[in-house]
């Protein structure tokens, strides 16, 4: 059966579809102490397709692209968000962990936005991390940016807090809300939330 754009369009809205009742329910059972949501990984699992749209908020590039396809990580598509989340002061690239990808795709299939990620920081090298530490105290030495597992973002259409709230909710990793910058820090390490 061939498909067209249109139908794999519609199979991937239906996929979002489902994967949002799961977490609300999960959500609202969590909520009342009766469920516990499952893992972001587990929810990932359930769709066939996994896109993401981003805007470097620095050099201003999009792009918009499906990383996950019917059971397999797209190798051109990691290489291109590889590439968009590079350090954009030394243009080093990292790879980006995939389930931070999962995150993100998550959090834009829960809250429902319809806009690209606006990148604030992705991957940053060693020498970027350090200039930046030496301009604020809310720099980790050993940040997560370094090595690909971090990500400091806003949605345009989602209000930052409700970023936030979906975030914590899946339970996966960091969440770091900054109210006066409208951004909010997502990653792969230990759950903790700042």
């Amino acid at each position: 059966m061939v498909q067209t754009k249109n139908s794999r369009h519609t199979e991937r809205d239906d996929d979002c579809s489902q994967v949002r009742r799961r977490f609300l329910i999960g959500v609202t059972g969590a909520l009342a102490g009766t469920l516990v949501l499952p893992p972001a990984h587990a929810l990932a699992k359930k769709m066939d397709y996994r896109a993401l749209s981003f805007q470097n908020t620095h050099t201003n590039e999009t792009l918009d692209v499906v990383y996950y396809k019917r059971g397999y990580y797209s190798s051109t598509a990691l290489q291109q968000i590889n590439h968009h989340l590079r350090d954009h002061r030394t243009e080093e690239v990292h790879e980006i962990d995939r389930g931070l990808l999962d995150i993100l795709y998550l959090v834009t299939v829960m809250t429902g936005s319809e806009h690209p990620y606006q990148v604030i920081s992705g991957y940053r090298s060693p020498k970027t991390n350090a200039m930046l530490r030496g301009k604020s105290h809310g720099v980790a030495k050993r940040s997560l940016h370094m090595q690909g597992k971090a990500i400091d973002i806003r949605l345009p259409d989602i209000d930052t807090r409700t970023v936030r709230n979906t975030a914590l909710a899946l339970k996966q990793g960091g969440v770091g809300y900054y109210r006066r910058s409208n951004f909010v820090h997502l990653d792969t390490g230990r759950v903790r939330h700042w």
